[in-house]
């Protein structure tokens, strides 16, 4: 069965006061639910992207406003897209994801990546490694949170973390724990820790760059020995339903402007139709549940993006 994740870039509500974030999120948050989306997701920054208007622009912390959203929904999943492993101790990671699988009663999704923002990292103080050591990061810390989602008292010592009898209590609710996707498309060592360890992955791209994903992480899963029909394949990207031709002619003019020839790698906008067209599209190339942030949007929006994409394709 097909399924539709909904991500939350951006904090900035025109005219609305700070005081009134969280609700203006909370909202957009319900109409995904209203209108179908099976998750909603979150970035895990402290600055705001360059491409959302760089760190003068407000961002909530992404597990606090996690709590928050289990707290207020009922039945869609929750996570990060992805948390950078450089932020946080995988052990104390692990706990606050499993708050979040009690809170949300087995909703929390755990979403991991090597991190890759460096002038966030100065800015707050985090050491930002290699490439390399970044990855050897990830590999320890996705084999930490295992243990600690499914063992008693799992003790783990690599180079770069270890644990020693840690108890995490109470368990997730969620039997064997919370997914773990990996997020990233490095096709060496990101899509190989998918193979090995990950429930799901999360990759980006158009159709033709998505399907090339997939292949190397089938591949893969084949030296690691997986069956990777158990990997949950996502992809984010921008969806803007338009109203008319007109207005698809002035959207795509302007986002074409600023993301160049990355345009029809990220954005999906138009009509219905021609939205259903490309989701069609991505869904051919492989992926299971197609991911949409909807920055342009208000909650009516959003509930009838999830509305026709749950009436045509689930």
């Amino acid at each position: 069965m097909t399924t539709f994740g909904f991500q939350i870039p951006g904090f900035r509500h025109a005219g609305a006061p700070d005081v009134e974030m969280f609700d203006r999120t909370l909202a957009n948050a319900l109409a995904a639910e209203e209108g179908g989306f099976s998750s909603v997701w979150v970035m895990d920054h402290f600055w705001q992207l360059p491409a959302l208007g760089g760190p003068d622009e407000p961002i909530l912390e992404a597990y606090t406003l996690l709590g928050a959203l289990a707290a207020r929904t009922d039945r869609v999943q929750l996570g990060t897209l992805v948390t950078g492993v450089t932020y946080r101790n995988p052990a104390m990671l692990a706990k606050m994801v499993t708050t979040l699988d009690v809170v949300s009663r087995g909703r929390a999704i755990l979403g991991i990546g090597a991190a890759w923002y460096d002038v966030e990292h100065a800015g707050y103080g985090f050491a930002f490694p290699t490439a390399r050591e970044r990855l050897d990061r990830l590999e320890e810390a996705v084999q930490i949170c295992r243990a600690m989602f499914r063992d008693e008292r799992p003790s783990f010592k690599g180079r770069y973390y270890e644990t020693d009898d840690a108890r995490n209590v109470p368990k997730p609710v969620q039997t064997g724990g919370p997914p773990i996707m990996i997020g990233g498309g490095g096709e060496k060592r990101t899509l190989r820790l998918v193979a090995q360890y990950a429930d799901m992955c999360n990759v980006s791209g158009g159709p033709e760059t998505v399907r090339h994903k997939l292949d190397v992480m089938r591949a893969h899963c084949a030296d690691v020995g997986r069956d990777p029909s158990e990997i949950m394949t996502t992809r984010l990207g921008t969806l803007v339903l338009t109203e008319d031709a007109d207005e698809t002619g002035r959207v795509r003019g302007f986002l074409s402007g600023l993301a160049g020839d990355q345009f029809a790698e990220q954005f999906t906008v138009g009509e219905a139709d021609a939205v259903l067209h490309e989701v069609e599209a991505m869904l051919a190339a492989g992926i299971d549940c197609p991911i949409f942030n909807m920055p342009l949007s208000d909650p009516e929006t959003v509930a009838k993006a999830g509305a026709l994409l749950m009436k045509n394709f689930a």
